[in-house]
């Protein structure tokens, strides 16, 4: 079957706001096994919508509708999908009863504002999806030779629940067939370099697929299975899986979809029962903000020092004054100290330290923008790994975090 998205909303086309929903209703429909070939932002403006959904219509077994719910004249989604099916609009009483529900111990529901009674209107003869989060309900609208229409609330935090609890579920049963896929991680090998790795696999390849997927300094290769079962799905998976791990080896961190690598750092940190510093000059505290935005970081990221000075990584890192006339601020020795220093001022036991040129300007023959040092120190023993990266300031800066969290990795599985 067929998907296609469409997006209501001039604020989207403007780009007062990213249009996220798209990214992640695509991935969802891709799990249930359904194809999007098409998808499309249209402002609010009824003609334009109409227009668009009946080309969608034409190619497209399911057409999924996110935004112009709302109560404000401006949302017209439902006007127009209803002018579309010749259907009226009415109250829906159980969503008129959920709004009462929801103003309740906020404010005395009958000053709520009139419109807001709008959004327990729907399409007649659709099936009503509640909003758990909100009031504006989801609609499916069932029509002739299996065509189906749905009506999702903007708010991703509306949204993202609606379609995993109701809407996913009620599409999965329209499947003949289930989309089985597992995902596998890995850093520290280039893109180009990891497709060649898996190139025989991915040209023989029928059943499962293998699809990589190019990250800031990552490549994610997401392994399909078309099948009568789930079971039957990991059967086909597991093998191919077992594949990619033999052949990127320790480089594969991790093969859990939702799994981040600073997820992966952390668990292993409270594993080992290990503590954390950082000290960063390049990247001015964002590994220390990457490893913090894991939940329960706190038991293991004590301190994090920002030393972008010559005098502050002497000064608080204990860096030695003659390394730095020598060797200069960016170098293998630096890092080194760096990351010894930043275990010995705060007694953590795995010490992170960067130091390189992000650019535009800094670089010189000898010492090119991009070039990085990163030290890694677990338990004393301390390894410094150099890096020459390409692209703007705020891309080197990413990919020094990416690479700076593997090597702690790597470091703590020694």
């Amino acid at each position: 079957m067929t998907a296609e998205l469409i997006s209501v909303g001039t604020e989207i086309l403007l780009g007062n706001i990213v249009n996220t929903n798209a990214a992640f209703l695509s991935q969802e429909c891709a799990k249930l096994g359904l194809s999007v070939y098409h998808q499309c932002v249209v402002g609010d403006n009824e003609d334009r919508l109409l227009e668009a959904l009946k080309m969608a219509l034409k190619r497209s077994d399911i057409v999924i509708l996110t935004g112009g719910l709302g109560p404000t004249k401006d949302d017209m989604t439902k006007a127009a999908v209803a002018k579309l099916v010749g259907r009226s609009i009415v109250m829906n009483e159980h969503s008129r009863q959920r709004i009462i529900e929801y103003f309740k111990g906020r404010e005395d529901y009958t000053r709520v504002a009139e419109n807001n009674w709008r959004q327990a209107e729907v399409i007649e003869g659709c099936i009503v999806v509640d909003n758990k989060n909100s009031i504006a309900p989801g609609e499916i609208i069932e029509l002739p030779a299996g065509k189906r229409l749905i009506l999702m609330p903007g708010p991703p935090n509306e949204l993202k629940p609606m379609f995993r609890n109701d809407i996913g579920p009620y599409l999965a049963k329209l499947q003949e067939v289930v989309l089985y896929s597992e995902m596998v991680k890995v850093c520290g090998i280039g893109e180009s370099m990891a497709e060649t790795m898996v190139l025989d696999l991915i040209e023989g390849q029928e059943n499962p697929t293998i699809a990589p997927y190019a990250k800031t300094a990552e490549v994610h290769f997401r392994v399909t299975a078309r099948a009568a079962s789930e079971e039957e799905g990991k059967q086909l998976v597991a093998p191919v899986v077992e594949e990619l791990k033999k052949r990127f080896g320790d480089n594969v961190y991790t093969t859990k979809e939702e799994e981040s690598l600073e997820e992966v750092v952390i668990s292993l940190l409270k594993q080992q029962r290990k503590k954390i510093a950082t000290a960063e000059s390049i990247t001015g505290g964002l590994i220390a903000a990457t490893l913090i935005n894991v939940p329960g970081a706190s038991s293991v990221v004590d301190e994090s020092f920002v030393t972008y000075s010559n005098e502050a990584k002497h000064k608080r890192l204990g860096v030695k004054e003659e390394t730095l006339k020598s060797y200069g601020a960016v170098s293998e020795q630096t890092a080194k100290e760096m990351a010894e220093g930043i275990c010995q001022a705060t007694g953590a036991d795995v010490g992170i330290a960067v130091t390189g040129i992000a650019g535009p300007d800094g670089g010189t023959p000898e010492k090119p923008v991009g070039l990085v040092y990163v030290g890694c120190c677990v338990e004393g023993k301390c390894e410094v790994e150099e890096l020459r990266l390409k692209g703007n300031r705020q891309k080197i800066r990413d990919m020094v975090v990416v690479r700076a969290l593997d090597f702690i990795r790597r470091g703590i599985l020694q």
